[in-house]
């Protein structure tokens, strides 16, 4: 294990949108803060589901901690296992509208960037070691193409140019009021799991080479 002293972590989580009064990846991020024992330092920052205002919030955000990993998180309604991101692409394509209304179709994220981005986090490692916990755990292999997928691209673009370790967690939902038959994770497995994904990204050493593809 290296010596993660003096080193910070940047994770980052959305704010609520779709009419919902809360975000159960924010939820995480805030409880994970709050237990986190180091010895990393671990600062959080809270994402508008705001098209415009992403990467410059990410920016200033990295800008302001220098971190030497980021890590960015969301909510995936719909699934049931805490899924590491594999890539981005860069297309906004959303199918409703963002906290300020807007809603691009078939628009690049950055006209003149490249087509995607790969993570640099271990995910087939944060996979296996979260499984370890008990949690379900998935490699992912879309991030969608809503403002989930528009910070895994400006974090790996960012990332890329200032040299940090970084990548993108989709979470599920979380138990609540009028949840009916939606899949649900419980918030503490979502936590513990959390924990899992910044330990195993500060961790030196390459990733697992085993099965985590997708037929569709």
């Amino acid at each position: 294990m290296a010596d993660t002293t003096g080193t910070t972590v940047l994770l980052t989580a959305f704010e609520p949108f779709g009419g919902a009064a809360t975000n159960p990846s924010w939820d995480a991020v805030s409880a994970l803060a709050e237990r986190w024992d180091g010895p990393a330092r671990l600062v959080t920052e809270q994402l508008p589901v705001v098209f415009a205002e992403v990467r410059q919030r990410l920016a200033a955000a990295i800008l302001e901690h220098r971190p030497a990993v980021v890590i960015a998180t969301g909510l995936a309604e719909g699934r049931t296992a805490v899924t590491p991101e594999r890539v981005a692409i860069n297309v906004q394509d959303a199918r409703i509208p963002d906290n300020a209304g807007a809603q691009p179709v078939d628009e690049p994220i950055d006209p003149n960037g490249q087509p995607a981005y790969f993570t640099t986090l271990p995910i087939k490692r944060i996979v296996a070691a979260v499984r370890a916990l008990g949690v379900p755990a998935a490699v992912s292999n879309t991030a969608g193409t809503f403002t989930c997928n528009q910070a895994f691209y400006e974090v790996m673009s960012l990332a890329g140019r200032e040299g940090l370790r970084a990548g993108f967690v989709h979470v599920p939902a979380t138990p609540g009021p009028g949840d009916g038959t939606a899949p649900t994770l419980p918030l503490d497995d979502v936590v513990r799991a959390l924990e899992v994904v910044v330990r195993e990204a500060l961790r030196g050493g390459p990733d697992l080479v085993e099965e985590g593809g997708a037929e569709h």
